[in-house]
């Protein structure tokens, strides 16, 4: 941004709630919200800002809408702000994940039905559609950008293992760099990383993992499980998800797998990061003891999953912001920004595809869209109208 305005925190963390409250649909939806609320709305930062975090996080372990935003929160007021932001983010539905680990029989004997969250995939379109507009005005600059952009798009929607997206977005760069025609673009610039939070990161990996080898404590086995998965994972909930249950369900047998799969399904009707799935499947997997001891479980599951995340953001943001100011890296970031747009625009389609391609999906998506476009409509207001739509119609 061309320049810096005085931003008070609680008006930053109410739009940061905002964004939590109207985040629905994975990942690439989320980056929909956040372009809605932090860039149009808000002017945090910019569309081009935005993407190039987007891009980072995408090759980074950990859930990547939230790595994304707390970047923002850090960009925005420093380290304390980021901690805030992914509090704010996240918390809610940690919170509301961790009271149905405690009514999760009860709900498995309703059988709710999920006919009322069947508008929220289109919804969820709507957001990617704008966003993807957005997004793709700004780094579409010439026919080598388009390129990439449709390559990534094709790409990832006929391969969507998770291994795709970092290396698409690499290729991206490396496409950019070796066709320009621009001399003397590399350059040193003094990094100064802030090595304290990879020693943390690192001293919690090892630590738990030596702390499980030698007791038998449950919440600290949970923790360890929990903190893994946060920093083996480059993708997102989606990913993580099978992993979770091949360990929780088939292999601890911590719960049965319709017990996990009933979680499972309430996580994708709350908004908010899907990694807050951890808080009930570590509160279901301490059942058996106190009720202190059942959220213990789901606390340290919910705090283990996110923290890798949170130590690599916090040391790698820095950085980043170093390395920018390098020549080769700038021209990179065309490409792997122009492989970014086409990741969030292919996204629209391949979730477009799961909903379903009927009449009442085309029109919630459409109006979704138009209210987007108003710039008037706060995410949450959206969310709630396309709930009361899925539960009445």
């Amino acid at each position: 941004m061309s320049e810096k305005r005085p931003i008070r925190r609680s008006t930053f963390l109410k739009d940061v709630l905002i964004c939590s409250l109207g985040a629905y649909g994975g990942p690439e939806a989320h980056y929909g919200v956040f372009t809605d609320q932090m860039v149009v709305k808000k002017k945090y930062l910019t569309e081009e800002e935005l993407v190039e975090l987007m891009a980072l996080t995408g090759i980074l372990p950990g859930p990547s809408s939230t790595q994304t935003i707390v970047a923002i929160g850090h960009k925005t007021g420093g380290p304390m702000l980021a901690l805030l932001t992914m509090l704010v983010w996240a918390l809610p539905v940690l919170v509301a994940m961790t009271l149905l680990s405690f009514m999760s029989q009860f709900l498995a004997d309703m059988n709710l039905s999920q006919d009322g969250l069947r508008y929220i995939g289109p919804m969820a379109v709507g957001f990617i559609i704008v966003a993807a507009y957005r997004i793709g005005r700004k780094v579409v600059k010439d026919g080598i950008t388009l390129g990439l952009l449709i390559f990534a798009g094709i790409t990832t929607f006929f391969i969507r293992d998770p291994w795709i997206f970092p290396l698409a977005l690499i290729f991206g760069g490396a496409v950019s760099v070796l066709t320009s025609k621009e001399t003397n673009i590399w350059h040193r610039v003094k990094l100064n990383p802030p090595w304290k939070y990879l020693i943390l990161f690192a001293a919690f990996a090892l630590g738990s993992l030596v702390l499980v080898f030698i007791s038998d404590n449950q919440i600290i086995r949970l923790f360890e499980s929990f903190y893994r998965y946060g920093y083996l994972v480059i993708g997102g909930g989606q990913v993580v998800i099978p992993m979770m249950y091949s360990e929780i369900v088939e292999v601890l047998q911590y719960m049965s797998s319709q017990e996990f799969l009933t979680g499972f399904g309430l996580v994708q009707g709350l908004p908010g990061p899907m990694f807050s799935f951890s808080a009930y499947t570590g509160g279901m997997a301490a059942r058996g003891g106190s009720a202190a001891t059942q959220v213990l479980g789901a606390a340290v599951s919910g705090i283990g999953i996110f923290l890798p995340g949170l130590f690599l953001i916090y040391f790698i943001y820095p950085v980043w912001e170093r390395l920018k100011e390098i020549r080769g890296i700038k021209i990179a970031l065309r490409g792997i920004t122009a492989v970014a747009g086409g990741l969030i625009t292919i996204a629209a389609v391949i979730l477009m595809q799961s909903s379903g391609f009927v009449l009442d999906n085309f029109i919630v998506m459409i109006l979704t869209v138009a209210l987007l476009l108003t710039k008037k409509v706060p995410a949450p207001l959206i969310v709630l109208l396309v709930l009361i739509a899925g539960f009445l119609l």
